[in-house]
């Protein structure tokens, strides 16, 4: 019940500063870009050369965005899945290439995702092994596991995702690693987002992430209605999709690289949430009946939009990313359940969610199951980003370093004894 009082309380006091704003004038703002990636088939004999090229056209495509009053927050090179490029290698081996590739991507400060591994055959745990000491050893490099396949759930591929999460929770600094690492299910390349993106085509193209999440607030303020919501979602994810597309179509002409798509999802930041935008489509607080059917209005709206679509384009609910989904969390206004079932109608699943230390991987193989189970059902692409902390339990707070992220209060673990 407290929980639901100071809930209310906070959505009270966001809707009257809300109000307060529409007295102001409007301000221009530059559009934000969360992410050019670009998408590259690495060689391991030229992978140098590779690189340096990717870098080179992300730079162009940098300049050439912010010269028409975008700004770009990260450049990303997202490669195949990695055992591809790296068979014939022994661990050792392996772990020293990748520990190269992640001197490249920090001296040029890039992001790097070195796709998936993948379950299949008697090296399924050697991978997952190797995942989990490329992550331990490097600072700028992502990767997942997928734990489906076309025929259902991957179950040996889900138990080795929570070991590798297990491991990297004792394995690195405040479990740090975790923010690198991705349980996925159902996701088909192209996404820009990490820790997803892979490659599985031929290279040489690249994709969009928007950072949107003011702007979609903003179309849906004093919205009356859902009908009303989804319209003018629809006609802001058109014009945000044409003026992405409009230079990214002239970067592709000009530079050789093939343009995938935009990926619409409103990513959040510590500045800018997502929280306002459901709320006002809702007029409930987060948590709330009606917090479904507004999540799954806004992402109903994104698969309206007929240009160049890639990726998720849903919505993001990443609880360390986003200040006021970071307070519902703490409050108990949403909980794990909560998230997983947003997760039928939204983009990514499980995101940046803090767990205790104490979580075995029993735990976290039942509840990456669920995603994965969830994505199978509905065919739709989920991830699952937990964040199991070492030496903490339930009632703390976590204590991470990354300044992307928030620290937030470790929740119980729903029907564990993990306290």
């Amino acid at each position: 019940m407290v929980h639901r009082i100071l809930a209310a309380l906070s959505f009270l006091l966001l809707s009257f500063y809300s109000l307060a704003a529409q007295t102001k004038p409007a301000e221009p703002r530059q559009l934000k870009i969360r992410a050019i990636t670009a998408f590259v088939r690495l060689d391991r004999s030229s992978y140098q050369i590779q690189l340096d090229e990717a870098v080179k056209f992300l730079r162009i495509a940098q300049t050439t965005f912010e010269s028409r009053d975008f700004t770009v927050q990260t450049l990303r090179i997202a490669t195949q899945p990695f055992p591809e490029y790296t068979e014939g290698l022994s661990h050792d081996q392996a772990l020293q290439f990748f520990k190269n590739l992640d001197g490249i991507a920090q001296s040029e400060n890039v992001l790097i995702s070195i796709g998936h591994a993948y379950l299949e055959g008697t090296d399924g745990d050697a991978q997952a092994d190797l995942l989990a000491d490329i992550l331990k050893n490097t600072k700028s490099l992502y990767a997942s596991l997928s734990v489906t396949t076309p025929g259902g759930v991957n179950w040996p591929a889900v138990r080795a995702a929570a070991r590798v999460m297990k491991k990297l929770s004792e394995g690195t600094d405040h479990g740090e690693g975790n923010f690198r690492f991705a349980a996925i299910a159902s996701v088909e390349q192209p996404t820009p987002f990490f820790p997803a993106a892979y490659l599985s085509g031929f290279g040489h193209q690249f994709a969009v992430g928007l950072e949107s999440t003011n702007e979609v607030s903003a179309a849906v303020r004093d919205v009356p209605d859902l009908p009303t919501a989804k319209r003018r979602l629809i006609d802001l994810f058109f014009q945000l999709s044409s003026s992405v597309e409009s230079v990214a179509l002239r970067i592709d002409s000009e530079r050789g690289w093939s343009y995938l798509g935009l990926d619409l999802s409103p990513a959040p930041s510590l500045d800018a949430s997502i929280v306002p935008a459901i709320e006002s489509i809702s007029h409930q607080p987060l948590g709330s009946n009606g917090t479904l059917s507004a999540v799954g209005v806004i992402t109903s709206a994104m698969k309206e939009i007929g240009l160049r679509k890639t990726g998720f384009s849903g919505i993001l609910l990443p609880v360390l990313e986003d200040p006021i989904l970071a307070e519902r969390w703490n409050s108990g206004a949403i909980s794990l359940d909560s998230l997983l079932s947003y997760s039928s109608v939204c983009g990514t699943g499980l995101d940046t969610v803090p767990l205790p230390g104490t979580a075995t991987v029993e735990q976290l193989t039942r509840i990456i199951g669920d995603v994965a189970t969830l994505s199978v059902k509905w065919n739709k692409p989920l991830t699952a980003r937990l964040l199991p902390v070492a030496g903490k339990v339930a009632g703390q707070q976590t204590d991470f370093s990354e300044r992307h992220v928030l620290n937030a209060t470790i929740q119980p673990i729903s029907g564990s004894e993990t306290h």
